[in-house]
């Protein structure tokens, strides 16, 4: 058994694409996934309990924060004609699947997929959407999200899916504490949907 992770920056499990077919907002998203990468193959539950809990974001500038083969930030381009989606993601072999999905549903001048080193470090983004990777550990999360969340610009919200037992609640208490007050706006199937905000004014 391989145990590299989807985190990984370059897998070396042999590449395989595998289809995936989701329904998230009223539209059918026909993606494909890959060996390698997180979710290989289906639409894992978090993800699924994000989108079915939710509504899509308004138009702006939208961030898709560890982003696999795209599927949240590609959902939301597909949706939202008008918001442009930067989709950033350690894991090479994600980010050529999600620039490949984005080809074929027809997104290209509205969706980027990036390395998080290759992003404009002056971007700033009305919202972030992500299923974070709770599983680099807790430390390198925080430090993921407080690298992110002050490029929301004021009055911005990050909404973010996380496992009740992966430390979903005490999450929203550090993300509060943190300055970025922020609310379960659902819960379901073990997983909460939590929607931090930038206060205006900071």
């Amino acid at each position: 058994m391989n145990d590299e992770h989807y985190f990984s920056a370059d897998p070396t499990v042999e590449f395989r694409r595998t289809p995936v077919e989701a329904e998230v907002w009223g539209r059918t998203l026909r993606l494909t996934s890959g060996s390698g990468v997180f979710a290989q193959g289906r639409l894992d539950i978090g993800t699924s309990v994000l989108f079915r809990e939710t509504q899509p974001p308004a138009a702006g500038r939208i961030l898709d924060l560890g982003c696999g083969y795209g599927v949240i930030g590609l959902a939301v381009a597909l949706a939202v004609p008008s918001a442009r989606v930067t989709a950033v993601d350690v894991n090479e072999r994600a980010l050529l699947l999600a620039r490949e999905n984005a080809a074929a549903i027809g997104v290209t001048d509205r969706f980027e997929a990036l390395t998080p080193g290759s992003a404009d470090p002056e971007a700033v983004y009305d919202e972030i959407w992500s299923n974070p990777p709770i599983r680099i550990g807790k430390q390198a999360l925080h430090e993921l999200l407080l690298t992110w969340l002050p490029r929301l610009v004021p009055g911005g919200r990050a909404v973010m899916v996380v496992g009740k037992n992966l430390g979903g609640d005490s999450l929203q208490r550090w993300l509060t504490e943190q300055g970025f007050p922020t609310a379960r706006i659902a819960s379901a199937k073990g997983f909460r949907v939590l929607e931090s905000v930038r206060p205006s004014g900071t």
